[in-house]
Parts: structure tokens; C-alpha cells; sequence
């Protein structure tokens, strides 16, 4: 093996191998790709057929070594693509384990669109006199994609997404979201509207996520949402589009996201979605590429414009019932049931218990003891729900039926008895007083030395005897 490449994606590692398969093609090169994600044991059979350059990704390639199907003795020129991913804290460790199994004298070579300066400290501590060479100014995305920013409500981002996809008629649009349930939720959002999406990240396994690829680029799909897995390694060509629909915490992320367009001289729209919450991150994201970012207010989505009337109609209804509820004076507070008090005359006169009157003929009513709060923890869960139900609706999602079993029981946890002030201890802890009718245990006194001795001998005590 002459040259060892390492990728942080699997897509990555595929379009590197391919694009060595196209430069080479009439060069007696062989090359592989090695990533996780596939069965082990084709790749086993290539690495032994022998390879003179290996595309791999770290994990997959710490699998090889540890079941000795790879020899990384030989390596001349050690390639790290994405190397401020790579060097980060996500594959630093893989990285040392890797840099321990190649030969100390070789030729390394490192490749990103940023460089943070942490992580150029970092390459020479394991570099000697290394060289610089850059073909644009660190940092800076490409000249031919125009970038916009929408302020909207953070609520209102799935809405004013298929808008601008069906007001401007996008056929081809990558979206980058900040976590995997997020990308497959608002995909799912998105098709009940209407826009054929579908989503791709790390959870996906690799046969799904390539086929999700290949029906982008054919445009059998026409929003591809995606993690920041998509931001390293997805070469679509002339793709005209690119939505940043959560900002990342990391600015040098946004730089590889909107590279995704604007690629091989072509020109590409990067468009950000940016929230109250999101502002400091766009500043920084602005500070990092030393321009500014244009900011373009869409009609009707303007932040702090309110919600369509048929979402905001169920939270208002429940706010309107809490407060109902909590004017009511606790004195008047009802039990469960049939919400007259427990009481009443006697029933000789035909008449049940909940007239208000006392027990007996005129009797003074009993005085009703307090009834405690219900417990704080399960009055917040009912507001988180309650306020999770309501941001559900305002984002046109379908409701899930409430458990009536859960009903039930955090009913019962909250029903209160008044003839029991006190919590009833468990069994386990209630002390059982003894029986008198059973016979108490006779308690053996311990032999003497003497006794064990003569007990070992066979003889008797003088009781038995």
C-alpha cells in the first residue's frame, strides 16, 4: 500500500475513490474504499487481492487493523481530507491510533476549506516544516453564491420553507437541519404539504442513504434534508439551492453548507433561516467571513407575526381553562365524582348523600378537612404536554390521541380520600406484631468446648440423659 486517505463520511470516502478511478484511469493504480456502514468481508477480500491507495474511514479502518486484514507499514503519503473535521475532538483519538501504525518517514498532506488556527497548532505537532498552500482566502465561500438571510419565528420555518419551494418553484433544494429527528420530522412535514422530501443522515443505514442520494440528483426528490453529514462529501452537480434551516453553533460549518452550490463555476442561492434565538450565531457566521449578510423580510412571515387562527385556537383554549380553573377559590373546591359534597341526611328519607346537609336530622355538619395541592411535579407535566400539544398544532402536525390508561392513573394519583390524611405506609414497611397463638422459637444455647467434644465423642448431655 503507497498512499492511505482518510475521510470523516462515507460519502466522502466514495467520492474520493471515484474521482482517483476517473484522474487514474489510465494509470496502474489500484484503489479501494473501506467504510463502515457494509458488510466486512468483501472488503477483506479486496484489501488481500493487494491496493495502492486505500480510501478509508477511521473506525472501518481500526476494525482492519485490529483483525490484521491491513498492513500500514508500507504507507509513503498519508492524505487527511477535511482535516479540521478530522483533527477535532470527534477523531482525534482514531487519528493518534492510525498516525501510531504508519512508518515514521512519510509524506502527509492535509486538505480543508477552513483552518481554524487550533487546528494548525494541532497538524504540527505531527508535521515537520510544513507548507502552506492556499487557493483562496481562508474562510471565504465561493464568489458565485449569492446568500440571503429570512428573519422568521422559529415556529414558522417549516412554513415559510414550502412557500419559498412552491411560490419560486425549487425543483432541486438541499436542507440542513441540526439534528436527525429534526431532518426526518420536518421531511415528514414537508410531504404531508405536499413537497416530495426525504431525509439523510447518520442513522440511515448505507444502502438507504445512497439510494435517497441518487433519487436527488435524478430529481425524483425534490428537498433532501440532511445533517451536517451532507456538509463533507455530497457533490451534486449544478445544484441551485441551499437551505440553511437551523444555523450551526460552529461558523466554519456554514462554510462548507453553502458549498455544496455554486460548485464547478456554476451559480448557486444559499438561503438562512434566522430566529431570535439565532442571532448571535449569524453574527458570528458574518464575522468569520468578513462580510455581511443580506437580510430579506418575507411578506407574511415577518418575526413576531402570529400563527394561522386554526393553530393558535387550541393553546388559547387550554390557557383559558387553566385560568378558569385556577380563579375558582380552593374552598370551593369540588372532589371528584359528582361534584356535590360527601354528606347529606340519612338515607330513611329517600334522599342520597350531596343535598349539602349533615348526616343525620338537623345535625351540625361535619367539618370537611383541607385538601392538599396536587404534587408541583405532576402539574408541570401537564403543562409541558400541554404546551407540546399546542406547539404540535400550531406547526400542523396530527395530534396523538391522549393514553387513557395515563388518564387513569395520573387521575388516581391525584384523587384524594378525606378519610385518610396521612400516606399509607407500604406493606414491606409495617412492623407485624407477633402472634400469640404460635409458639415462640426456643433459642438453642451454644455448647462449651467441653461439649463439643463429648458431642464429638458421642455422649450425651446430662439434659438428655
Amino acid at each position: 500500500m503507497r498512499a492511505l486517505v482518510v475521510t470523516p463520511t462515507r460519502e466522502l470516502c466514495a467520492q474520493v475513490e471515484e474521482s482517483i478511478r476517473t484522474y487514474g484511469k489510465y494509470i496502474q493504480l489500484k484503489s479501494i474504499t473501506v467504510y463502515g456502514g457494509v458488510g466486512i468481508n468483501p472488503q477483506i477480500d479486496a484489501l488481500r487481492r493487494g491496493v495502492d491507495i486505500l480510501v478509508a474511514t477511521p473506525g472501518r479502518l481500526l476494525d482492519h487493523v485490529q483483525q490484521k486484514t491491513v498492513d500500514l507499514r508500507q504507507v509513503e503519503i498519508l492524505v487527511l481530507d477535511e482535516a479540521d473535521r478530522m483533527l477535532d475532538m470527534g477523531f482525534i483519538h482514531d487519528i493518534r491510533k492510525i498516525l501510531a501504525l504508519l512508518p515514521a518517514k512519510r509524506q502527509n498532506l492535509l486538505f480543508s476549506a477552513t483552518f481554524p488556527d487550533e487546528i494548525r497548532k494541532l497538524a504540527s505537532a505531527f508535521m515537520h516544516q510544513p507548507v502552506t498552500i492556499e487557493v483562496a482566502r481562508r474562510n471565504t465561500p465561493a464568489e458565485l453564491v449569492s446568500q440571503v438571510s429570512h428573519p422568521v419565528d422559529g415556529t414558522r420555518k417549516r412554513e415559510l420553507l414550502a412557500h419559498l419551494v412552491k411560490t419560486n418553484d425549487w425543483k432541486q433544494v438541499l436542507v440542513f437541519c441540526r439534528t436527525k429527528h429534526g431532518a426526518n420530522r420536518l421531511a415528514q412535514q414537508l410531504s404531508r404539504d405536499g413537497v416530495n422530501a426525504d431525509a439523510i443522515h447518520g442513522n440511515k443505514s448505507q444502502n438507504a442513504r445512497e439510494r435517497v442520494l441518487e433519487q436527488f440528483k435524478e430529481g425524483k426528490v425534490r428537498v433532501l434534508v440532511a445533517t451536517d453529514i451532507a456538509a463533507r462529501g455530497l457533490d451534486i452537480e449544478a445544484l441551485p439551492h441551499v437551505v440553511n434551516y437551523d444555523l450551526p453553533h460552529v461558523a466554519e460549518d456554514y462554510v462548507h453548507r453553502i458549498g455544496r452550490t455554486g460548485r464547478a463555476g456554476t451559480e448557486g442561492e444559499a438561503v438562512s433561516f434566522v430566529s431570535a434565538e439565532e442571532r448571535p450565531l449569524m453574527a458570528a457566521i458574518e464575522r468569520l467571513i468578513n462580510r455581511k449578510v443580506e437580510s430579506r423580510v418575507i411578506e407574511g412571515f415577518h418575526p413576531g407575526s402570529a400563527a394561522p387562527r386554526s393553530a393558535q385556537q387550541q393553546p388559547a383554549r387550554n390557557n383559558a381553562q387553566r385560568h378558569h380553573r385556577d380563579a375558582q377559590p380552593r374552598s370551593n373546591a369540588q372532589p371528584h365524582g359528582n361534584g356535590q359534597r360527601r354528606g347529606g341526611q340519612g338515607r330513611s328519607n329517600g334522599q342520597g348523600r350531596g343535598n349539602g346537609q349533615g348526616r343525620g336530622n338537623g345535625q351540625p355538619q361535619r367539618e370537611r378537612q383541607h385538601r392538599p395541592d396536587h404534587s408541583p411535579a405532576v402539574s408541570a407535566r401537564e403543562d409541558q404536554i400541554r404546551e407540546a400539544r399546542a406547539r404540535m398544532a400550531a406547526e400542523g402536525e396530527k395530534l396523538p390521541p391522549r393514553n387513557p390508561r395515563a388518564q387513569a392513573r395520573s387521575s388516581r394519583q391525584q384523587q384524594w380520600d378525606p378519610r385518610r390524611s396521612e400516606p399509607r405506609e407500604p406493606a414491606y414497611a409495617q412492623q407485624h406484631k407477633p402472634d400469640p397463638s404460635r409458639p415462640a422459637p426456643v433459642i438453642q444455647r451454644k455448647r462449651s468446648f467441653a461439649g463439643m467434644v463429648g458431642a464429638l465423642l458421642g455422649r450425651k448431655r446430662e439434659t438428655e440423659e
